[in-house]
């Protein structure tokens, strides 16, 4: 199971399709790949991403800005900004959609991945407002397949923000089998990615 599922919009498709290299590459899973503004919603709506990076120059226009403010007002998604506008006027108009980052083209694949997570993770902490994961009883009450005690160990640090390599570092066990127990977990969930994930649990 990926760490971190990306939409991404970028109306170049040799760099969209760059992009996407690099991302799978580090164990991130891109979705989709879209080149315009068209059925960017309706993707959302159905596969749940964990965050959206976005162009913000498409089809000639800053139409980016845009499908970024319908974003943030509907969906609560973190958006990250790639482009290679770096001009004060395009910035402070990109500032007012309260981007979860900027990263200005020809990146460098560390900068990306790092913007990429740090972005979800802060994202994360906002999201969750400093509530404790519920315990291990609390979810089970709720779910008809329970989680087992090291499904909910991996889980309740997936609710604190950590990365996947992260969790494998604490609790000493292999990437692989952290993997394993995310996937095991979402589908006792029913959820998807890490942002519905951590939805379920504060709901339940």
């Amino acid at each position: 199971m990926p760490e971190i599922k990306v939409i991404i919009v970028e109306d170049e498709p040799l760099i969209a399709e760059d992009i996407a290299f690099t991302l799978k590459k580090n164990n991130f899973k891109v979705i989709n790949i879209f080149y315009s503004f068209e059925d960017v919603i309706q993707e959302i709506e159905t596969s749940f991403p964990d965050v959206i990076l976005m162009d913000i120059n498409l089809n000639g226009s800053t139409e980016g800005i845009e499908l970024a403010k319908i974003i943030r007002n509907e969906f609560q998604i973190p958006v990250v900004y790639l482009t290679s506008y770096s001009d004060n006027r395009t910035i402070q108009e990109a500032k007012l959609t309260e981007p979860a980052g900027y990263v200005v083209k020809p990146f460098s694949e560390g900068g990306l991945c790092a913007s990429l997570e740090v972005a979800v993770y802060n994202h994360q902490q906002k999201y969750i407002n400093k509530q404790s994961c519920p315990g291990i009883k609390q979810i089970n009450s709720k779910i008809n397949n329970h989680l087992s005690e090291r499904e909910f160990e991996v889980m309740k640090l997936l609710f604190e923000g950590y990365s996947n390599q992260k969790i494998s570092e604490s609790l000493f066990i292999s990437m692989n089998t952290v993997k394993a127990h995310l996937k095991n977990a979402y589908l006792k969930l029913d959820v998807t990615s890490r942002s519905e994930a951590i939805s379920k649990m504060l709901h339940l």
